[in-house]
């Protein structure tokens, strides 16, 4: 485990999904920073909307055209997420974004979701010495995410389906279908 190929920087092997450390002085730079701006972020009132897209615009990788996210939110480097457009994601965003998640666009996303790519080792040694790693979170077009829903490392939702509220989501959904549950699990298809 502690070996690793020296000739790529820790963020580039981090955003490979490869193990890497997390104190290394560049991701904690950039972990500072995300922090700074999603502090900033969520101290904006109701009545400063531009405000608001502009510190959104700042920290994330990409910000579609109509899409609203509500503080609180939280992220590890605001930079690995794309929303979107017409997007809408009620408070309380928990996104750990150690490598990319991917909104598309008419998204809705309920109070209280927590979209998490980071993963550790099942070995204790390892983990004890800090590594980690992490797989990428794919949520299509038209998806609903129900109030306190979590989505695990390495998923990807599938267009127009709908996740009932509290269902934590451990592997890929189809496209237009309903999910809930612990772990989900498809219960039915969705009309076009």
């Amino acid at each position: 485990m502690s070996a690793v190929d020296d000739t790529r920087s820790t963020k580039e092997r981090m955003l490979a999904g490869e193990l890497y450390l997390a104190d290394d002085p560049e991701l904690i730079a950039d972990h500072v920073r995300a922090q700074e701006l999603t502090e900033a972020y969520n101290a904006t009132g109701v009545r400063e909307r531009a405000r608001r897209g502009e510190i959104l615009r700042e920290l994330l990788g990409a910000l579609g055209e109509d899409s609203t996210i509500r503080p609180p939110l939280r992220v590890d480097y605001g930079s690995q997420i794309r929303v979107g457009s017409g997007v809408f994601v009620n408070f309380g965003l928990v996104a750990l974004d150690v490598v990319d998640i991917t909104i598309g666009d008419d998204v809705q996303i309920g109070p209280n979701v927590q979209l998490l790519t980071p993963l550790h080792p099942l070995e204790a040694g390892p983990r004890r010495a800090k590594w980690e790693n992490a797989a990428p979170i794919t949520i299509g077009d038209n998806v609903w995410l129900g109030g306190g829903v979590i989505v695990c490392p390495g998923v990807t939702i599938g267009a127009d389906t709908v996740v009932g509220a509290g269902s934590v989501v451990t592997r890929d959904l189809p496209a237009g279908v309903l999910a809930v549950g612990n772990p989900a699990r498809v219960v039915r298809e969705l009309p076009a």
